[in-house]
């Protein structure tokens, strides 16, 4: 795979971790695909490997996943976040964490709800501490896009403390086909946390499968 790290996708048994987890072996990465269920994410593994036939995937169990990467993605529903977070931390240390969960509360997920103190992503941060590089990235773009085999037609917004991270993360989105923006300090992550509800509200609104964002006037 040329040289290239192992990515670990928490919660690739589900529709957007697999869509990215799918993005990355395309592009390949060696991808290893961790759930709370071992069978859950043996059998999306062994879908991933028939999708993508020349990827090096593996699977196991939320720790095996997160002690294999290099870079560990976090896509879980909300609800699990703690808890997945809780189980794998001691295997984060001198890594980079992408989080792309977004607080959505059901049954009201198309409004905004921030945790106390503003942004989940901020708090995961500040509960690692600087041995862990947090990334929040993703929240903003529908599986359904990430699953396509075509360029990604919006942005998605990076933000951490560390701004290698946020450039090493950049740059991977690049590489999977999507047009990642530094939005800055992680404490920014915030907007984009927010931004995710407000988008399942104008998908249901307008009646459309995957609204998205566009940042102009960087060219």
């Amino acid at each position: 795979m040329d040289g290239k790290e192992r990515i670990a996708v928490i919660g690739g048994s589900g529709a957007l971790g697999g869509a990215l987890a799918l993005r990355l072996a395309r592009a390949g990465y060696p991808v290893t695909i961790g759930s709370r269920d071992r069978a859950k994410a043996e059998a999306a593994a062994a879908a991933l490997g028939a999708a993508v036939p020349h990827a090096a995937v593996g699977a196991g169990d939320n720790r095996a996943a997160a002690a294999a990467g290099a870079i560990v993605l976090l896509a879980v529903p909300y609800a699990a976040e703690r808890a997945t977070l809780a189980e794998i931390a001691g295997l984060l240390d001198g890594k980079i964490l992408i989080d792309a969960t977004a607080p959505l509360v059901p049954p009201q997920v198309a409004r905004v709800q921030l945790p106390e103190g503003g942004s989940t992503v901020a708090a995961m941060q500040a509960m690692l501490g600087a041995g862990v590089r947090v990334v929040s990235a993703f929240q903003n773009v529908a599986a359904q896009k990430l699953a396509a085999d075509a360029p990604v037609a919006c942005d998605v917004l990076v933000c951490a403390d560390d701004r290698a991270a946020r450039e090493r993360v950049i740059a991977l989105a690049a590489e999977i086909g999507v047009t990642a923006i530094d939005a800055g300090p992680i404490c920014n992550s915030a907007a984009a946390e927010a931004l995710t509800a407000v988008l399942i509200a104008i998908n249901r609104r307008y009646k459309v499968p995957g609204a998205g964002i566009r940042i102009v006037g960087l060219d």
